[in-house]
C-alpha cells in the first residue's frame, strides 16, 4: 500500500470517527459508523494473506449487521417519535441499539468474532480495532445514557469481565489474549456508563495508553506467542523489563497506573450500595489478572544469567518507536496522578 492510499486510509477512518463523536442525528451517527468500517477493512486485508482476508470478512460482516440494527432501531424510534435525534430515544428501540453496539464493541454474548479477527490481523491493525475502533459506538452509548437499560449494561459488563478472564486462560496467542484483555476491559467501562461518565472515560483513556503501549511493545519485538515472549531479553533487557510493568499495569497490580481505574471503579459502586456487584467484579477479574501475570513469568525466565535457545531472532534489530516510549511511562506510573484525573 501506498504512502498516499495509507495516509487517505487513516485519514477517512479517523474523520469518520469524529463525524460520530459530532453526530447529533441518527442518521449522522450511522454515516459515520458505516464510513468507519469501511476504511477499516483495506487496513486489516493488506497483508494480502488468507487469514487477514478471513479477517477482513469477518469484521465486515459483524460490523454490517450492527450497523443494520443501529438503522433499524433509530427508524423504529423516528416512527414513534416523529424525530430522529439521539439523545431521544423510547425502551425498546433502545434495547435494540444497545445490543448492536455490544455487537460492535465485541462484548458478552457477542464476543466471538473480535478474537479471530484481532488474530488475523497485523500488530498494528489490531491495536487499531482494539483501542480507535471502541471511540464511536461508545460515545453513541454516552449519548443515551439517560435512555439506556441500566440492568443490561451491568449485567453484560459483569459478564464480559468475568467470561474474557476465563477464555483467555489457556490462550497462548498474544493478539488473542489482547483480544480478551480487551473485552475485560471494556466490561469495566460499561459498568460506569449508567453510573459515572467521568470515570468511564478515564478509564477508557488509561485503557487506550496501557494497550497501545503493550501493543507496540509486542510488535518491536515480534511477540506473536507466548514462546516468543520468552525471547524478549536478546532484543532489549530494559524494553523487557518495561513489558513486565506493562502487564502488570494492565492486571491492575498498585502500584502501578492500571490500579486506579478499577480501584475507583470499586469504590463507586461499594458507594452506591452495589457491594456484591463490587466484590463480584473484583473476583472476575482475577483470572486475567493470571494470564498477564503469566505472561510477566515468561518474559522473566530469560533474564541473565539464562540464555537463549534462538538461533536466529536475536538478530533481528528491535524497532523502537518514540511514541511507544512516550506511551510506557504513562501506563506505569500514573498513579499519583489520580487525584488530578479524578476531579
Amino acid at each position: 500500500m501506498s504512502p498516499l492510499t495509507w495516509s487517505f486510509m487513516i485519514s477517512s477512518l479517523s474523520t469518520s470517527t469524529i463525524v460520530t463523536l459530532s453526530s447529533h442525528h441518527w442518521l449522522l451517527a450511522w454515516l459515520g459508523l458505516e464510513l468507519n468500517t469501511l476504511s477499516m477493512l483495506p487496513i486489516i486485508v493488506k497483508p494480502a494473506h488468507p487469514r487477514a482476508t478471513e479477517a477482513a470478512t469477518k469484521y465486515f460482516l459483524i460490523q454490517a449487521g450492527a450497523a443494520a440494527l443501529i438503522m433499524f432501531s433509530s427508524t423504529m424510534n423516528a416512527w414513534m417519535t416523529g424525530q430522529w435525534a439521539i439523545i431521544n430515544m423510547l425502551p425498546t428501540p433502545t434495547v435494540i441499539m444497545t445490543l448492536a453496539i455490544f455487537l460492535k464493541l465485541g462484548l458478552v454474548p457477542m464476543h466471538f468474532w473480535y478474537p479471530e479477527v484481532v488474530q488475523g490481523s497485523t500488530m498494528f491493525t489490531a491495536m487499531i480495532i482494539s483501542t480507535w475502533q471502541k471511540i464511536a459506538p461508545l460515545s453513541l452509548l454516552y449519548l443515551t445514557m439517560m435512555n439506556n437499560p441500566t440492568n443490561v449494561l451491568l449485567t453484560v459488563g459483569f459478564l464480559s469481565t468475568l467470561i474474557a478472564g476465563w477464555t483467555g486462560l489457556n490462550m497462548t496467542q498474544t493478539r488473542k489474549i489482547m483480544a480478551f484483555s480487551s473485552i475485560g476491559h471494556m466490561g469495566w467501562i460499561i459498568i460506569m456508563i449508567p453510573l459515572n461518565l467521568n470515570l468511564a472515560t478515564l478509564t477508557l483513556i488509561l485503557y487506550i495508553t496501557l494497550t497501545c503501549s503493550l501493543f507496540s511493545s509486542l510488535d518491536a519485538t515480534t511477540a506473536n506467542t507466548l514462546k516468543d515472549l520468552s525471547q524478549t531479553h536478546s532484543h532489549s533487557p530494559i524494553l523487557t523489563m518495561v513489558m513486565m510493568l506493562t502487564l502488570m499495569s494492565l492486571g491492575g497490580l498498585p502500584p502501578l497506573a492500571g490500579f486506579m481505574p478499577k480501584l475507583l471503579i470499586l469504590k463507586t459502586l461499594t458507594d452506591m450500595k452495589m457491594e456484591l456487584l463490587a466484590a463480584l467484579l473484583a473476583m472476575a477479574s482475577l483470572p486475567s489478572l493470571f494470564f498477564y501475570l503469566r505472561m510477566s513469568y515468561i518474559i522473566t525466565l530469560t533474564t541473565p544469567p539464562k540464555t537463549t535457545t534462538s538461533q536466529h531472532k536475536w538478530r533481528l534489530k528491535t524497532n523502537l518507536k518514540m511514541n511507544t516510549m512516550t506511551l510506557i511511562p504513562l501506563a506505569i506510573i500514573a498513579l499519583p496522578l489520580t487525584p488530578l484525573l479524578t476531579t
